[in-house]
């Protein structure tokens, strides 16, 4: 499958993730937002920043309740929780996040 934006193509896999992670640009996560009918905001791009940091140092993006934990370590209670990133991310937080950070899609995500 491909994907376009800014006038480029992009290979994905069959669920929409970037085969290349170095495809990966701000453009390319607000084209795929776009797509999903999501603004980003600057509250999205924390998380999605968050989540390029992690796949840095861990090499895996993280499931549901790993990004939770890890977002409240990081961000603060009021984020690290489950509501607010659904608030974000209704198509679930690690999944949809991922996918607009340009990385794998987590595992153990259906």
């Amino acid at each position: 499958m491909t994907f376009e934006a800014n006038g480029a193509r992009y290979e994905t896999d069959k669920d929409g993730y970037l085969v290349n992670l170095g495809d990966w640009s701000a453009e390319v996560a607000e084209a795929m937002a776009g797509a999903d009918g999501c603004e980003m905001s600057d509250a999205h791009w924390e998380v999605i920043h968050f989540l390029r940091e992690y796949y840095a140092q861990y090499e895996t993006a993280p499931a549901v309740r790993v990004l939770v934990k890890a977002i409240g370590r990081r961000l603060g209670k009021e984020k690290g929780n489950t509501k607010y990133l659904y608030e974000l991310f209704p198509y679930g937080p690690a999944k949809q996040a991922s996918k607009y950070a340009g990385l794998p899609k987590p595992t153990g995500c259906i």
